[in-house]
Protein backbone atom coordinates (compact mmCIF):
# COMPACT_ATOMS: atom_id res chain seq x y z
CA UNK A 1 0.00 0.00 0.00
CA UNK A 2 1.76 3.26 -1.43
CA UNK A 3 1.90 5.76 2.39
CA UNK A 4 0.33 9.42 2.49
CA UNK A 5 3.42 11.04 3.64
CA UNK A 6 5.68 9.94 0.87
CA UNK A 7 2.51 10.64 -1.23
CA UNK A 8 2.86 14.20 -0.18
CA UNK A 9 6.83 14.43 -0.88
CA UNK A 10 6.19 13.50 -4.16
CA UNK A 11 3.41 16.09 -5.29
CA UNK A 12 6.06 18.81 -3.43
CA UNK A 13 8.90 17.69 -5.76
CA UNK A 14 6.72 17.61 -8.82
CA UNK A 15 5.21 21.03 -7.18
CA UNK A 16 8.96 22.65 -6.35
CA UNK A 17 10.97 21.17 -9.09
CA UNK A 18 13.87 19.90 -7.08
CA UNK A 19 14.82 17.88 -4.01
CA UNK A 20 16.36 20.87 -2.73
CA UNK A 21 13.54 23.24 -2.52
CA UNK A 22 10.93 20.28 -1.63
CA UNK A 23 13.09 19.64 1.15
CA UNK A 24 13.09 23.41 2.02
CA UNK A 25 9.18 23.39 1.42
CA UNK A 26 8.64 20.11 3.69
CA UNK A 27 11.27 21.55 6.30
CA UNK A 28 12.80 17.96 5.47
CA UNK A 29 16.87 17.36 4.88
CA UNK A 30 17.77 16.79 0.96
CA UNK A 31 18.71 13.39 1.82
CA UNK A 32 15.51 12.64 3.66
CA UNK A 33 13.32 13.93 0.37
CA UNK A 34 15.57 11.63 -1.54
CA UNK A 35 14.96 8.42 0.73
CA UNK A 36 11.01 8.82 0.53
CA UNK A 37 11.07 9.28 -2.68
CA UNK A 38 13.51 6.00 -3.34
CA UNK A 39 10.95 4.05 -0.84
CA UNK A 40 7.86 5.12 -2.78
CA UNK A 41 9.37 4.02 -5.95
CA UNK A 42 9.62 0.39 -4.66
CA UNK A 43 6.13 0.55 -2.99
CA UNK A 44 4.80 1.41 -6.34
CA UNK A 45 6.98 -1.06 -8.09
CA UNK A 46 7.25 1.50 -11.39
CA UNK A 47 10.16 3.58 -11.88
CA UNK A 48 8.39 7.52 -10.87
CA UNK A 49 11.75 8.66 -11.41
CA UNK A 50 14.72 9.36 -14.22
CA UNK A 51 17.99 11.49 -14.39
CA UNK A 52 18.23 13.71 -17.35
CA UNK A 53 21.88 14.84 -17.17
CA UNK A 54 22.21 16.00 -13.48
CA UNK A 55 18.46 16.88 -13.30
CA UNK A 56 16.04 14.99 -11.32
CA UNK A 57 12.90 14.83 -13.55
CA UNK A 58 9.21 12.60 -13.03
CA UNK A 59 8.55 9.65 -15.54
CA UNK A 60 4.95 9.19 -16.96
CA UNK A 61 4.20 6.79 -14.49
CA UNK A 62 6.00 9.55 -11.72
CA UNK A 63 2.84 12.16 -13.16
CA UNK A 64 0.39 9.61 -13.26
CA UNK A 65 0.61 9.03 -9.72
CA UNK A 66 1.34 13.15 -8.73
CA UNK A 67 -1.96 13.41 -10.47
CA UNK A 68 -3.64 11.17 -8.25
CA UNK A 69 -1.73 12.22 -5.36
CA UNK A 70 -2.78 15.65 -5.69
CA UNK A 71 -6.64 14.45 -5.61
CA UNK A 72 -5.68 12.11 -2.60
CA UNK A 73 -4.18 14.99 -0.77
CA UNK A 74 -6.97 16.76 -1.31
CA UNK A 75 -9.48 15.01 0.01
CA UNK A 76 -7.55 14.29 3.09
CA UNK A 77 -7.19 17.99 3.62
CA UNK A 78 -10.79 18.68 3.67
CA UNK A 79 -11.79 15.95 5.48
CA UNK A 80 -9.71 17.76 8.27
CA UNK A 81 -10.87 20.83 8.08
CA UNK A 82 -14.24 19.51 8.01
CA UNK A 83 -14.02 17.64 10.94
CA UNK A 84 -12.18 20.29 12.82
CA UNK A 85 -15.47 22.49 11.72
CA UNK A 86 -17.25 19.94 13.07
CA UNK A 87 -15.34 19.32 16.69
CA UNK A 88 -15.65 22.97 17.11
CA UNK A 89 -19.13 23.29 16.42
CA UNK A 90 -19.02 25.22 13.14
CA UNK A 91 -19.82 25.07 9.88
CA UNK A 92 -17.31 24.01 7.17
CA UNK A 93 -15.36 26.93 5.48
CA UNK A 94 -14.82 27.00 1.85
CA UNK A 95 -12.60 29.82 0.42
CA UNK A 96 -12.61 31.41 -2.92
CA UNK A 97 -10.95 33.47 -5.05
CA UNK A 98 -12.11 35.67 -7.85
CA UNK A 99 -11.35 38.61 -10.21
CA UNK A 100 -12.94 41.29 -9.62
CA UNK A 101 -16.12 42.08 -11.67
CA UNK A 102 -17.01 38.42 -10.51
CA UNK A 103 -16.53 39.17 -6.73
CA UNK A 104 -18.63 42.33 -7.38
CA UNK A 105 -21.39 40.70 -9.46
CA UNK A 106 -21.42 36.95 -8.66
CA UNK A 107 -19.87 36.21 -5.72
CA UNK A 108 -22.14 38.25 -3.23
CA UNK A 109 -25.00 35.77 -4.35
CA UNK A 110 -23.00 33.08 -2.01
CA UNK A 111 -24.15 34.69 1.36
CA UNK A 112 -27.82 34.25 2.34
CA UNK A 113 -30.00 37.26 1.77
CA UNK A 114 -29.86 39.54 5.45
CA UNK A 115 -32.24 38.74 8.08
CA UNK A 116 -32.01 34.73 6.38
CA UNK A 117 -30.58 32.18 8.28
CA UNK A 118 -28.17 30.23 6.39
CA UNK A 119 -29.19 26.62 5.90
CA UNK A 120 -27.52 23.78 7.79
CA UNK A 121 -25.64 22.66 4.97
CA UNK A 122 -24.58 25.68 3.85
CA UNK A 123 -20.68 26.63 4.57
CA UNK A 124 -19.58 29.48 5.60
CA UNK A 125 -17.57 31.77 2.44
CA UNK A 126 -13.91 33.53 2.92
CA UNK A 127 -13.42 35.42 -0.86
CA UNK A 128 -9.99 36.41 -1.73
CA UNK A 129 -9.88 38.72 -4.76
CA UNK A 130 -7.22 37.58 -7.18
CA UNK A 131 -6.75 38.10 -11.08
CA UNK A 132 -7.10 34.58 -12.55
CA UNK A 133 -2.94 33.86 -12.92
CA UNK A 134 -2.71 34.70 -9.16
CA UNK A 135 -6.15 32.76 -8.48
CA UNK A 136 -5.08 29.53 -9.95
CA UNK A 137 -1.51 30.02 -8.11
CA UNK A 138 -3.62 29.87 -4.81
CA UNK A 139 -5.56 27.12 -5.50
CA UNK A 140 -2.84 24.58 -6.30
CA UNK A 141 -0.89 26.21 -3.42
CA UNK A 142 -4.26 24.90 -1.13
CA UNK A 143 -4.46 28.39 0.00
CA UNK A 144 -8.06 28.62 -1.93
CA UNK A 145 -10.66 25.66 -2.46
CA UNK A 146 -12.17 27.78 -5.61
CA UNK A 147 -10.62 29.80 -8.18
CA UNK A 148 -13.05 31.91 -10.19
CA UNK A 149 -11.14 32.75 -13.25
CA UNK A 150 -11.75 33.79 -17.14
CA UNK A 151 -10.52 33.25 -20.32
CA UNK A 152 -10.98 34.66 -23.92
CA UNK A 153 -11.91 33.15 -27.01
CA UNK A 154 -8.62 35.08 -28.14
CA UNK A 155 -6.34 34.05 -25.17
CA UNK A 156 -7.90 30.79 -23.76
CA UNK A 157 -5.99 29.67 -20.33
CA UNK A 158 -5.29 25.34 -19.87
CA UNK A 159 -6.44 24.14 -16.96
CA UNK A 160 -3.38 23.74 -14.44
CA UNK A 161 -2.55 20.44 -13.47
CA UNK A 162 -4.23 18.85 -10.98
CA UNK A 163 -7.12 21.03 -11.25
CA UNK A 164 -10.86 20.67 -13.05
CA UNK A 165 -13.25 23.00 -14.36
CA UNK A 166 -16.35 23.65 -14.67
CA UNK A 167 -17.97 25.92 -17.01
CA UNK A 168 -20.12 28.94 -15.27
CA UNK A 169 -21.05 31.26 -18.69
CA UNK A 170 -19.44 33.17 -21.30
CA UNK A 171 -20.56 36.71 -22.12
CA UNK A 172 -19.47 38.99 -24.52
CA UNK A 173 -16.82 41.78 -24.90
CA UNK A 174 -18.42 45.49 -26.40
CA UNK A 175 -16.83 48.39 -27.47
CA UNK A 176 -17.99 51.11 -24.86
CA UNK A 177 -17.31 54.61 -26.60
CA UNK A 178 -19.05 58.02 -25.99
CA UNK A 179 -22.35 58.62 -28.02
CA UNK A 180 -20.56 61.84 -30.08
CA UNK A 181 -18.13 59.37 -31.01
CA UNK A 182 -20.56 56.62 -31.89
CA UNK A 183 -21.80 59.27 -33.97
CA UNK A 184 -18.92 60.86 -35.87
CA UNK A 185 -17.95 57.04 -36.60
CA UNK A 186 -22.05 57.00 -37.75
CA UNK A 187 -22.44 53.94 -35.62
CA UNK A 188 -26.08 54.07 -34.63
CA UNK A 189 -27.10 52.63 -31.11
CA UNK A 190 -26.97 49.05 -30.55
CA UNK A 191 -25.46 48.83 -33.90
CA UNK A 192 -22.29 46.38 -34.08
CA UNK A 193 -19.44 47.93 -33.87
CA UNK A 194 -16.28 47.01 -36.84
CA UNK A 195 -12.68 47.58 -35.41
CA UNK A 196 -11.11 48.36 -38.20
CA UNK A 197 -13.25 51.82 -37.68
CA UNK A 198 -11.50 52.68 -35.03
CA UNK A 199 -7.69 52.19 -35.91
CA UNK A 200 -6.73 55.76 -35.21
CA UNK A 201 -9.01 56.62 -32.28
CA UNK A 202 -7.70 56.89 -28.55
CA UNK A 203 -7.74 54.18 -26.89
CA UNK A 204 -7.84 52.54 -23.08
CA UNK A 205 -6.09 49.76 -22.19
CA UNK A 206 -6.46 47.74 -18.99
CA UNK A 207 -3.19 46.84 -17.00
CA UNK A 208 -0.58 44.77 -18.80
CA UNK A 209 -0.76 42.74 -15.91
CA UNK A 210 -3.72 41.27 -16.71
CA UNK A 211 -5.27 39.10 -19.45
CA UNK A 212 -7.99 41.82 -20.50
CA UNK A 213 -4.55 43.83 -22.08
CA UNK A 214 -3.54 41.22 -24.02
CA UNK A 215 -7.21 40.53 -25.19
CA UNK A 216 -7.76 44.24 -26.47
CA UNK A 217 -4.15 43.97 -28.17
CA UNK A 218 -4.92 40.71 -30.04
CA UNK A 219 -8.77 41.49 -30.90
CA UNK A 220 -6.91 45.35 -32.34
CA UNK A 221 -4.35 42.98 -33.96
CA UNK A 222 -6.99 40.85 -35.77
CA UNK A 223 -8.44 44.38 -37.28
CA UNK A 224 -5.03 45.31 -38.56
CA UNK A 225 -3.79 48.12 -36.10
CA UNK A 226 -2.00 48.38 -32.79
CA UNK A 227 -4.19 50.53 -30.02
CA UNK A 228 -3.16 53.89 -29.26
CA UNK A 229 -3.23 53.80 -25.68
CA UNK A 230 -4.07 56.98 -23.98
CA UNK A 231 -4.58 55.37 -20.59
CA UNK A 232 -3.98 52.33 -18.86
CA UNK A 233 -5.66 51.11 -15.83
CA UNK A 234 -6.35 48.20 -14.01
CA UNK A 235 -9.86 48.77 -12.85
CA UNK A 236 -13.18 48.93 -15.80
CA UNK A 237 -14.63 51.58 -13.58
CA UNK A 238 -12.00 53.64 -14.28
CA UNK A 239 -11.99 52.81 -18.10
CA UNK A 240 -15.85 53.47 -18.28
CA UNK A 241 -15.29 56.84 -16.01
CA UNK A 242 -12.78 58.23 -18.90
CA UNK A 243 -15.09 57.26 -21.95
CA UNK A 244 -17.57 59.08 -20.30
CA UNK A 245 -15.37 62.20 -20.64
CA UNK A 246 -14.83 61.36 -24.18
CA UNK A 247 -11.36 60.68 -23.41
CA UNK A 248 -11.12 57.65 -25.67
CA UNK A 249 -12.76 54.10 -26.63
CA UNK A 250 -12.78 50.33 -24.82
CA UNK A 251 -13.46 46.78 -25.02
CA UNK A 252 -14.84 45.56 -22.07
CA UNK A 253 -16.84 42.64 -20.81
CA UNK A 254 -20.39 42.44 -19.91
CA UNK A 255 -19.80 41.86 -17.03
CA UNK A 256 -17.54 44.51 -16.07
CA UNK A 257 -19.93 47.25 -17.26
CA UNK A 258 -21.52 49.41 -15.29
CA UNK A 259 -25.12 50.52 -15.21
CA UNK A 260 -26.12 52.20 -18.42
CA UNK A 261 -25.62 55.87 -18.48
CA UNK A 262 -26.19 59.09 -21.04
CA UNK A 263 -22.57 59.42 -21.77
CA UNK A 264 -21.83 55.75 -22.68
CA UNK A 265 -22.76 54.03 -26.29
CA UNK A 266 -22.14 49.65 -25.94
CA UNK A 267 -21.80 47.89 -28.61
CA UNK A 268 -21.46 44.34 -29.55
CA UNK A 269 -18.82 43.39 -32.28
CA UNK A 270 -18.78 42.80 -35.73
CA UNK A 271 -16.44 39.40 -35.40
CA UNK A 272 -17.29 38.46 -31.99
CA UNK A 273 -15.27 38.60 -28.69
CA UNK A 274 -16.20 36.77 -25.72
CA UNK A 275 -15.71 35.77 -22.22
CA UNK A 276 -15.86 32.71 -20.34
CA UNK A 277 -16.02 32.31 -17.29
CA UNK A 278 -14.97 29.19 -14.96
CA UNK A 279 -14.62 27.60 -11.62
CA UNK A 280 -11.40 25.74 -10.92
CA UNK A 281 -10.74 23.46 -8.05
CA UNK A 282 -8.50 20.53 -7.43
CA UNK A 283 -9.08 17.43 -8.71
CA UNK A 284 -11.38 15.35 -6.46
CA UNK A 285 -12.61 17.94 -4.23
CA UNK A 286 -15.42 18.61 -6.84
CA UNK A 287 -17.38 15.92 -4.50
CA UNK A 288 -17.38 17.62 -0.93
CA UNK A 289 -20.37 18.75 0.21
CA UNK A 290 -19.42 22.48 0.96
CA UNK A 291 -17.19 22.72 -2.41
CA UNK A 292 -20.35 21.52 -4.32
CA UNK A 293 -22.50 23.31 -2.48
CA UNK A 294 -20.67 26.85 -3.84
CA UNK A 295 -20.21 25.66 -7.06
CA UNK A 296 -24.09 24.77 -7.53
CA UNK A 297 -24.63 28.10 -6.62
CA UNK A 298 -22.36 29.86 -8.76
CA UNK A 299 -23.83 28.37 -11.63
CA UNK A 300 -26.84 30.08 -10.73
CA UNK A 301 -26.47 33.03 -9.34
CA UNK A 302 -25.15 34.82 -12.86
CA UNK A 303 -27.47 34.26 -15.19
CA UNK A 304 -24.81 34.47 -18.14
Amino acid sequence: MLDVRRLRVLAEFASQGTVAAAARALHLTGPAVSQQLAVLEREAGVRLLEKRGRTLHLTGAGQRLVDHAHVLLGNLAAAESELTALRQGERGTVRVAAFASAARTIIPGLWSEPGTAPAPEEPTVFLAEHEPAAAEAALVRHEVDIAVTHSYSLLPRPVPAGCERTALFDEPVHLVLHPADAADHRLAPGAQADLRRFADAPWLLPGPETACHEMTQRACGAAGFVPRAVAVAGDFAVLTALVARRAGVALIPRMALPAPGPNLSIHTLRVPVHRSVHALYRSGTGRQPGIRHVLDRLTTTFDG
